[in-house]
């Protein structure tokens, strides 16, 4: 059984990642900060007692869940009520920045040159964007494998899916990820 501390613990370790993920998915920082505390809420309220290497298939899960919930409150709203601010473009200028999570190797002495700083921070603008544009089922299968560094199996019971499923979806994501970036000219 995990102790409160463990539970504490293992709730601030995946904050950050959570939330990130949310917003690539639902594209709302709100909207992703909500789904990330709902999803911590549920985990503490109806699986704090289980086993301490068992919280993160749970958290995927519930976040994966909760993430669905709010697409299926949204395709309701807007269903029921028609609204002009739908149509409206989603403000960029939220605090989430990619390149505030950039590490520079430790052993690295030199200085970075402002040219390598811009064309790095292009690079990341161009893949953020990419990786928003993928198809949800695609989005969400390459984060958890590549971005939390789940494991096939993880991903799929995450997901609610078969693993050939995950490896489909992983497969299409990076290929389509390397189509559009290799078109921007930026190879990795």
């Amino acid at each position: 059984m995990a102790t409160e501390q463990e539970l504490s613990d293992f709730l601030k370790s995946v904050e950050r990642r959570a939330f990130k993920r949310s917003v690539y998915h639902v594209r709302d920082e709100e909207a992703a900060l909500d789904i990330v505390q709902d999803s911590m809420m549920k985990l503490a309220e109806h699986y704090g007692d289980k086993p301490a290497n068992e919280l993160p298939l749970l958290f995927q899960r519930i976040l994966s869940n909760c993430t669905l919930d709010w697409f299926r409150r949204q395709k309701t709203r807007r269903a029921l009520f028609s609204n002009l601010s739908d149509f409206e473009a989603v403000d960029d200028n939220g605090d989430f920045d990619l390149l505030e999570h950039f590490v520079m190797p430790t052993d690295s002495r030199e200085s970075e040159s402002a040219e390598d700083t811009t064309r790095r921070a292009q690079i990341f603008h161009a893949i953020e964007e990419q990786i928003a544009a993928l198809p949800g089922r695609q989005r969400e299968a390459f984060l958890m494998r590549y971005w939390e560094e789940m494991d096939v199996a993880e991903t799929a019971a995450a997901m609610g899916c078969s693993e050939g499923s995950v490896k489909t979806h992983c497969s299409r994501a990076v290929h389509a990820l390397s189509k559009a970036l290799k078109a921007k000219g930026i190879s990795l």
